[in-house]
């Protein structure tokens, strides 16, 4: 029975004699330990032979022999499955490639039955929840990894090898009699439909599969999860030829002009996005499930009711049995370009190495203008909800997107000069880099992040908190104007009647960058955003990266044991506390490539905002405004600067404060 209310929906549970539970979406909720997060429930044989599939993802992953090390699989049968030439057959993007699990296992006492691969974590951003959901594709979850392995998710670094528990499963006794001889994990994306995915295999009909994960066909099911095929004969190269049958007629809505029919950018927008964190709220009451999806004053991109004969589509407008509605759809269309993947593709030379930027962003020309084409998983309609109502020339700005097999192609304004963090930090030999940041370059950075948090905390409706600001979040453009980018992390600010504080159990940031009462409480208010600006000015003052690691007397790091990483916040505080030697404390805090050529007293200035800025109680720092109208006036006073004057300028200094 399912019921749908504007705001929520209550899904009863029936017990069916089937073989697994279907996960709902509850791999997103990384603070509650689902059973159906854990895995498949050991209720067959021990061990058996078991199948995945995974999309290739260029160019860490798309060759079988790549994907075979990320899922600890054998490339040699995933090149004879899937047809390819060689175990080093480069396989083209979103490609659906079938891996066998020789040892899918519930052994050593285990409840759920899993494949164990291992991943060595590459970036600082990585979490339980990324590599689940990003890296495997949903073919793990971030509750699982959090039981199976001793990192704490607070605590994660680069390095770390953590076991990664994929899902898999083995037929009952009761499939077995009925034919099936192995169970494959399937990843849903967008337009599947059950009688598109049992078309895929040979021999799969919509009930098995149905009876397979304890649904029925009113369920609903959602992109970026796993879903159980029933096989009664070993799996082949999928037919990617096969199309979805065609949804009903939706509503129409307007794209951009230009645009042709079909791909990702034509008349309709077939959407189905998977709730993220933070969306989505889930509670049970007496063996009933409320998801309560909460709507913030802006729109979201909306869920979609899935059945075996209609896609995943955007519910009719004229209909309340929907808390979301196709209007957040149509805002966002209306104020962004949609792009088909093809142009994608022809912009950035598909997607050529040559053109990586970063990770994952690459470097596309449309029309004889540069971008940048970044791609995501998951739900990002977050993002694209709050950049398609920000214009301001110091964040950076979407212009459009592209839907395209599971994944989310955001296209923004490109920055020429990259990253501050890689102007201040980056060791790649280029010539680009070997230019120092001058004095009033610096500076205009300062205020210019200044000037775009004061613009989200005190000029948008609602007020949004960044709460991933960092070096390497701040680009810069060809005239070296910074520019706010990455609002994955970011949320309104919501205003309560009574004074509640907003907090979080998923703590995510980088560490020197996150002020004491997130990390241990997991408060977040505007003056997070504070204290993160705060590192920030102490990084352009001093060329430092905001946790640098000790060094003994001789300049060398200390032996592993009494390595410490000593945090920018604190530095700058030392700076400022006075005595009789505050110009040479200040010297020594200041960037050597500066070579001395900054005005002194107001060097002194700003390491003063910003030792205010990450003061350890939150009430003691300023707000952004104030912090905004400070560097206005140094930023002013240094256009002013002349480098001859500087003796008489610091004279002051020199008797201390």
């Amino acid at each position: 029975m399912l019921r749908w209310f504007p705001a929520a929906f209550f899904f009863f549970l029936h017990g069916y004699n089937s073989q697994q539970t279907y996960v709902n979406n509850r791999q997103l909720d990384c603070n509650n330990n689902y059973t159906t997060a854990s895995g498949y429930t050991c209720n067959g044989p021990t061990t058996c032979l078991s199948y995945i599939t995974f999309r290739s993802q260029p160019p860490l992953y798309n060759t079988p022999t790549s994907i075979a090390n990320l899922l600890n699989s054998n490339p040699t049968t995933i090149t004879s499955l899937n047809n390819f030439s060689s175990i080093s057959a480069t396989i083209p993007a979103d490609t659906v490639v079938v891996v066998p699990i020789s040892n899918c296992s519930c052994s050593d006492g285990r409840l759920f039955y899993q494949h164990n691969a291992s991943y060595v974590l590459r970036g600082t951003n990585e979490t339980y929840f990324s590599v689940a959901n990003n890296t495997y594709e949903g073919l793990s979850t971030c509750q699982a990894m959090i039981a199976q392995n001793p990192y704490n998710f607070r605590s994660l670094a680069v390095g770390n090898n953590i076991t990664v528990p994929i899902r898999c499963a083995c037929p009952t006794a009761n499939q077995t009699a009925a034919g099936i001889r192995y169970l494959l994990t399937y990843l849903i994306t967008w337009g599947d439909t059950y009688e598109y995915m049992s078309n895929l295999f040979e021999g799969v009909d919509v009930q098995g599969i149905l009876d397979a994960n304890e649904l029925t066909a009113s369920h609903i099911i959602f992109p970026f999860t796993p879903i159980l095929i029933p096989l009664r004969s070993t799996p082949s190269r999928i037919n990617i030829t096969t199309n979805p049958a065609p949804p009903p007629a939706p509503p129409v809505i307007p794209v951009a002009p230009g645009t042709d029919d079909g791909g990702s950018s034509s008349k309709w927008v077939v959407v189905g996005v998977a709730i993220g964190v933070g969306l989505l709220l889930i509670v049970t009451l007496s063996g009933v499930l409320v998801w309560c999806f909460r709507r913030r004053k802006t729109q979201s991109l909306p869920l979609t009711k899935h059945s075996p004969t209609t896609a995943l589509i955007p519910p009719e407008s004229n209909t309340n049995s929907w808390s979301i509605s196709t209007e957040g759809v149509r805002i966002a269309v209306g104020s962004l370009t949609v792009y088909k993947y093809e142009e994608l593709q022809k912009a950035t030379g598909d997607f050529s190495e040559e053109n990586r930027v970063k990770g994952s962003v690459y470097r596309g020309v449309f029309n004889g203008d540069s971008a940048a084409v970044k791609i995501m998983k998951g739900d990002v309609s977050g993002e694209i909800n709050i950049l398609k109502q920000i214009n301001h020339s110091n964040i950076i700005r979407l212009s459009g997107f592209c839907l395209h097999q599971g994944n989310t192609y955001l296209v923004y304004e490109f920055a020429d000069n990259s990253s501050l963090s890689d102007w201040l930090h980056s060791t790649t030999k280029s010539t680009k880099y070997d230019s120092v940041l001058e004095w009033k370059q610096r500076v205009q950075i300062a205020h210019d992040i200044a000037d775009a948090l004061n613009y989200l905390h005190n000029f948008v409706t609602p007020p949004y908190i960044h709460k991933n600001l960092k070096s390497s979040n701040v680009l810069l453009d060809v005239h070296m104007r910074a520019k706010i980018t990455n609002f994955g992390l970011a949320r309104s600010v919501e205003e309560t009647n009574d004074g509640e504080l907003q907090l979080t159990r998923h703590v995510v940031g980088t560490y020197g960058y996150m002020p004491p009462e997130y990390i241990e409480n997991g408060l977040i208010t505007p003056k997070m955003d504070v204290f993160a600006l705060g590192v920030l000015i102490s990084e352009l003052l001093s060329g430092k990266e905001a946790a640098t690691r000790s060094l003994d007397n001789n300049g060398d790091e200390k032996d592993a044991t009494e390595l410490q990483e000593r945090q920018l916040s604190e530095m700058v505080k030392d700076v400022v506390q006075g005595g009789d030697n505050v110009r040479e404390k200040l010297a020594a805090f200041m960037d050597s490539r500066l070579s001395g050529e900054y005005p002194v007293e107001l060097a002194y200035s700003m390491a003063e905002i910003a030792s205010k800025c990450v003061a350890a109680d939150l009430n003691e720092r300023p707000s952004v405004a104030e912090v905004f109208a400070t560097l206005s006036k140094i930023l002013s006073s240094s256009l002013d600067w002349d480098p001859s004057d500087e003796l008489e300028h610091s004279r002051s200094l020199s008797h201390g404060r």
